[in-house]
C-alpha cells in the first residue's frame, strides 16, 4: 500500500477517534449537569487537544461516583441531637442535607503549635488502652514521624487494635517504599493505602484523594484538624521553619461520627474485611457544641458547600477566612464581595506565599478582585500557613482539612467540625488577631504580563 494511502488512513482515524471522544466527553458532562464555568473550561481543553484531554477528563473530572468499583456513599448517624428550634442555623441547614444535628457535651482543646501538637498525639498514644486508629494524607518518613511510628508499634506490641490509613498520592514515596511500616505491621497492626494508584487502576482515582486526618483514640476521643504525620507540622521541639496549622482534641458523642467515617473509609481501603463495629456512643466530658461534617465523593449532597453559602449570606457582623489555598467557586467568590458590600468584616488570611507556586499564581486575580472590591487580605508572612478555619459572627467556627478551593469542596475526601460554643469562638479569634499582626494587608502591583497569566489561570482553576 503506498505511504500516501497509509498516511490518508491515519489522519482520517486520528480525526475520527477524536470526534469521538469529544461527543463522548460532552454527553457525559450534560448528562452530569455539570456548572457552566467547569464545562468551559473542560470543552476548552478537549476542542484543543482532545486525544489527551479526554483521557484527562474521565480521569479527573467525575466527583460523584456511583460504581461498584467505587467507595460507595454512606451516611452518618444522629445520636444526640441537639432540638432544631435551639439549633444554630447552620446546623439546620446541614440536617437538611442529610448530616446528624450537632451534638452537646463534648470536651474540646485547640492546638495551634507544632510542638504541643506532637506531646498531644504521644500522650493519646501513650495512654490508650484498646484501639487506635490512625487516618492521614501525609505520612512522612522523618525523625518525627519514627517516633510516631514507634510509639504505634508498642501499642500494637501490647495487643491493642491498630490500623493505619493513608492516601497513597498524599504519602507516594511511603506507598513506594513500605519498608517503614515493616516493624509496625510485623506487631500485628493493619497498614492500609487509600486507593493505591499503582495497584488495580480501574478501581481508583487519582483525582479523588482521602485528604482526611482522623487520630482515633479508644473510640472516644480524637484528634483532627490540618497537621498530617510529618516534621513540617509537628515535633517534640520547637522549629522556627514548622508550618503554622490546626489540630484539635474533642471527647464526647461527636467522636462517633469520625470513627464512622474512618471505618467507612478503612471497609473500602481493606474491601470491606473485618469491619469495625459501631455499637457505642462516647458519653459527654464537656460543654462544647460540635458538629461533624463530612464531605466528598462518598456524600450523597454537597452539604458542606451548601452550608458555608448559607453561613456567607446570612453573616451579619464577620466572616474571617483562614486557608492556605483559595482558589474558590465563583459562587462563593461572589457571596464574599455581597458579604463585604453589605457590611460584614470580611477578613482573608492567607500565606504571603505557600508550598505551591502554582496555586498561588492561580489565586492572585481572585484575591485581588476580593480588595478592589474592598475585602481585606492578610498575606500572612510567617512560615507556611497550613491551617484551615472559618469564624461567622460570633456563633460559628468550622474548622478541619477543608481548603477553599474547588479540590478541597468538590472533589476530595474531607472532614470538618462546627464549633457553636462561645468558649472555641473565643479562642479560634485570639488565634486569628495574632495571625493578622504579622501579615502584610496589600498584594505587589501586577505587571501587564503577570496581570494576563492570573487571569488566563482562571481558565484552569476549576480544575485544581
Amino acid at each position: 500500500m503506498p505511504i500516501e494511502w497509509l498516511q490518508l488512513i491515519f489522519s482520517h482515524t486520528f480525526l475520527v477517534v477524536g470526534e469521538v471522544l469529544f461527543f463522548s466527553a460532552l454527553l457525559h458532562m450534560l448528562y452530569q449537569r455539570r456548572t457552566p464555568t467547569s464545562m468551559i473550561s473542560w470543552l476548552l481543553a478537549i476542542i484543543l487537544l482532545p486525544h489527551l484531554a479526554v483521557p484527562l477528563y474521565f480521569i479527573l473530572g467525575s466527583r460523584k461516583r456511583t460504581s461498584s468499583k467505587t467507595k460507595s456513599m454512606f451516611s452518618l448517624r444522629s445520636v444526640t441531637d441537639l432540638p432544631l428550634e435551639k439549633a444554630n442555623p447552620i446546623d439546620g441547614v446541614l440536617r437538611a442535607n442529610g448530616i446528624p444535628g450537632g451534638t452537646q457535651g463534648n470536651r474540646f482543646v485547640l492546638h495551634t503549635d507544632g510542638t504541643e501538637a506532637y506531646s498531644a498525639l504521644i500522650h493519646q498514644i501513650d495512654k490508650a488502652q484498646k484501639s487506635i486508629f490512625i487516618s492521614t494524607y501525609v505520612f512522612n518518613t522523618d525523625e518525627v514521624t519514627a517516633q510516631l511510628l514507634k510509639a504505634l508499634t508498642r501499642k500494637a506490641e501490647e495487643g491493642l487494635e491498630v490500623k493505619v490509613l493513608i492516601d497513597s498520592l498524599g504519602s507516594f514515596p511511603l506507598y513506594c517504599f513500605q519498608r517503614p511500616l515493616k516493624k509496625l505491621r510485623q506487631a500485628g497492626a493493619k497498614v492500609s493505602f487509600f486507593m493505591p494508584i499503582l495497584q488495580m487502576p480501574l478501581r481508583n482515582y487519582i483525582n479523588l484523594r482521602n485528604h482526611r486526618k482522623i487520630y482515633l483514640f479508644d473510640r472516644r476521643i480524637v484528634l483532627t484538624g490540618g497537621m498530617n504525620f510529618s516534621a513540617e507540622y509537628m515535633g517534640p521541639l520547637p522549629d522556627p521553619s514548622r508550618w503554622n496549622d490546626l489540630l484539635f482534641l474533642i471527647e464526647g458523642p461527636a467522636v462517633f461520627h469520625y470513627l464512622e467515617i474512618f471505618a467507612s473509609d478503612w471497609a473500602f481501603a481493606c474491601g470491606h474485611a473485618t469491619p469495625i463495629t459501631l455499637d457505642t456512643v462516647p458519653p459527654g466530658h464537656g460543654d462544647a457544641y460540635i458538629q461533624v461534617v463530612p464531605s466528598g465523593p462518598d456524600i450523597t449532597r454537597d452539604a458542606l458547600f451548601e452550608a458555608l453559602l448559607c453561613a456567607i449570606y446570612t453573616a451579619k457582623k464577620r466572616i474571617w477566612i483562614v486557608t492556605p489555598y483559595f482558589v474558590p467557586d465563583t459562587s462563593l467568590q461572589q457571596a464574599l464581595i455581597i458579604a463585604h458590600h453589605k457590611g460584614v468584616d470580611v477578613k482573608l488570611i492567607t500565606p504571603y506565599e505557600s508550598n505551591h507556586l502554582l496555586a498561588d499564581l492561580v489565586r492572585s486575580s481572585y484575591m485581588r478582585e476580593l480588595m478592589e472590591a474592598g475585602v481585606e487580605v492578610a498575606l500572612y508572612k510567617g512560615p507556611m500557613l497550613h491551617a484551615k478555619a472559618i469564624l461567622f459572627d460570633d456563633s460559628g467556627a468550622m474548622l478541619g482539612s477543608v481548603n477553599i478551593d474547588n479540590r478541597s469542596l468538590l472533589l476530595n475526601y474531607e472532614v470538618v467540625s462546627f464549633a457553636y460554643s462561645v468558649s472555641i469562638i473565643s479562642e479560634i479569634n485570639a488565634w486569628m488577631e495574632k495571625l493578622l499582626q504579622n501579615s502584610q494587608h496589600a498584594m505587589k502591583p501586577a505587571g501587564i504580563l503577570r496581570q494576563l497569566a492570573e487571569n488566563l489561570m482562571r481558565i484552569v482553576a476549576p480544575q485544581l
